[in-house]
């Protein structure tokens, strides 16, 4: 297989795991050190992730939101992982959660998935090859003015929590529409033409990994709020290929 059909495999089937605790009674719900919650799901989503990779491919390394780094050599391949993505949908039983995977080579990433498996949706995306949403081309939405976009983000408040406060104020007054519709799937809704903007005030690695191929390969554009198109940034902003020199101005000053 192809590493974009491997890709969409692994995360297909990771996201057929999440749904066995999906809306399910029993799910215990646990705080780690930061206070973010986790689930007996996350950990084995990840753990099985790790499983696949570590059987197709056992010289690249896999890092996770949930175990970190694993073993492996210095240069090797890397899968950055978020096993679930939106845990607090998840367990208050909202479809809006997403298995991430992204994969990182030479500094470069060059392939990522996002499934949201409760809704049936996975986009997969591949350096040069493109981006497939259930198997059909996804592109960017062709919007060129804020004053008619449909905006996103994940928490109202987190913008001002993590000092991104202004910037959020100079955005969202602008938009047509701005609504939470948050984590991933918002990133997602704009990949594939559903939304214009989707802004993160705060975003780890693993956040972000998948979705600068995806957004890259889908015609638009994901980065930091300086603009530059990283996944290390700590802050994240997808947008259309026309809305991102002003969105990247507002969010900049």
């Amino acid at each position: 297989m192809s590493l974009i059909e491997t890709l969409t495999k692994i995360a297909r089937d990771a996201g057929h795991l999440t749904l066995a605790y999906f809306q399910h009674d029993s799910l215990q719900v646990e705080s780690k050190a930061d206070e973010s919650p986790v689930t007996r799901a996350d950990r084995e989503t990840e753990i099985f992730i790790r499983e696949q990779v570590a059987k197709l491919f056992p010289g690249d390394v896999v890092i996770g939101e949930e175990f970190g780094e694993g073993p492996g050599s210095a240069g090797a391949r890397r899968w950055i992982v978020d096993p679930i993505d939106g845990t607090k949908s998840f367990i208050h039983g909202v479809p809006l959660y997403g298995v991430m995977i992204g994969v990182e080579e030479n500094g470069r990433m060059i392939a990522g998935a996002v499934n949201i498996p409760a809704l049936g949706e996975i986009v997969v995306a591949e350096k040069g090859k493109g981006c497939l949403w259930n198997n059909r081309p996804a592109r960017v939405s062709t919007t060129t003015n804020l004053a008619q976009a449909l905006v996103l983000t994940t928490d109202w408040n987190s913008h001002y929590k993590h000092g991104k406060g202004e910037a959020w104020d100079r955005i969202h007054p602008k938009a047509k529409i701005v609504r939470t519709w948050g984590d991933c799937y918002g990133h997602i809704l704009v990949a594939t033409g559903r939304a214009d903007v989707m802004v993160d005030p705060i975003m780890n690695a693993w956040d972000c990994a998948a979705l600068l191929p995806i957004l890259e390969e889908a015609g638009g554009s994901f980065t930091d709020y300086s603009g530059a198109a990283t996944v290390y940034g700590g802050c994240a902003i997808s947008t259309n290929a026309a809305l991102k020199t002003e969105i990247l101005s507002l969010a900049g000053k």
